[in-house]
């Protein structure tokens, strides 16, 4: 496993992204689905990253499909479908798996650095959030209907 977050490389389509271009920065990061009860949330999403994109935010999504497969499409359809209907402009990465043997190195990282409730370190649903501080610390983990508005708060003490 990573020993930190920066040392770890995500996909968005064919090009390998390094966390390590977002040291210094803050973290909100998200499992994302394009067909769930929590779709919506990309609007809060959108508007947190646009509040505080200035001060040091990154919002980070990561579609996933392993919850009632509620993100079929591919990552540029995806991709499409946040930027017409939500009009997202922070990055949207390629889709990942969040639990299970394929469980993409990032969240196995922030799995290990912050477990949901009562200790669970399994991912319960789409829009599971993890707030990182600037320094590559998982601060917070967030049940998937904390809204993104509900974490301002905590995004305002790290920033």
């Amino acid at each position: 496993m990573a020993e930190d977050i920066y040392s770890i490389k995500v996909k968005r389509g064919s090009e390998e992204v390094p966390l390590s271009q977002f040291k210094g920065k803050a973290l909100l990061i998200v499992n994302t689905a394009s067909q769930c009860g929590f779709t919506p949330q990309y609007k809060g999403l959108q508007e947190t990253y646009v509040k505080y994109k200035d001060q040091g935010l990154e919002v980070l999504a990561f579609p996933c499909n392993q919850f009632g497969e509620q993100e079929p499409g591919g990552d540029s359809e995806i991709k499409l479908f946040c930027e017409r209907t939500f009009q997202t402009t922070f990055p949207i990465f390629s889709k990942i798996e969040v639990n299970g043997p394929n469980t993409d190195p990032l969240y196995e990282h922030l799995k290990s650095k912050s477990s949901g409730f009562l200790g669970l370190k399994n991912i319960k649903w789409n829009f599971t959030k993890f707030l990182v501080d600037k320094n590559g610390k998982v601060i917070k983990r967030y049940a998937p209907m904390t809204k993104p508005e509900d974490i301002q708060a905590d995004i305002e003490k790290i920033l």
